[in-house]
């Protein structure tokens, strides 16, 4: 398979509740799911995420403990000072990712808690550049739209007029 493959299945967005607010699927290749489905696959999704936040392990900070010949006698230090993240500085993000050998789930949130969710073939090459790109249109079509209320779902364009002719 040519590492410029870009099959991308699935999106999902998810406010920062945990609630559905766009799912759209772009290529055949993962088992159909109901509409309640995905609600509930949102959901669940959101919980496994915070969860994942909450348990990311600190690591002790070790100081350098100082050779026995420069050690003044009844001085002790510590080994450990205090805890920190695998990657100081950088924000816990919880579940970034999940790779099965059908599928690859990749997992982007901003900082307002919106999490965008890419379902794309495992040998799918940039993902991180396609979500970015997803979240870069969002911004630009969905939140400056003067008609959209924030947390409630993404209407498609023209979805209006299909709905008036029903």
């Amino acid at each position: 398979m040519p590492s410029n493959n870009r099959t991308v299945f699935s999106l999902i967005i998810i406010n920062k509740a945990g609630g559905l607010i766009y799912q759209r699927e772009f290529q055949p290749g993962l088992r159909k799911l109901s509409t309640n489905d995905y609600l509930v696959l949102a959901g669940t999704f959101h919980g496994v995420h915070a969860i994942t936040r909450s348990i990311t392990p600190k690591l002790p900070i070790s100081q350098p403990t100082p050779s026995p010949a420069t050690s003044s006698p009844g001085t002790t230090t510590p080994a450990a000072s205090g805890y920190s993240y695998p990657n100081p500085g950088v924000p816990v993000t919880g579940l970034d990712y999940l790779e099965t050998d059908k599928f690859r789930l990749t997992c982007f949130q901003t900082l307002t808690g919106t999490k965008f969710l890419l379902f794309t073939d495992p040998m799918t090459g940039n993902v991180e550049t396609i979500v970015q790109k997803i979240y870069e249109l969002y911004a630009d079509y969905v939140m400056k739209n003067p008609f959209y209320q924030l947390e409630m779902p993404v209407r498609r364009a023209g979805s209006r007029i299909q709905d008036k002719q029903k």
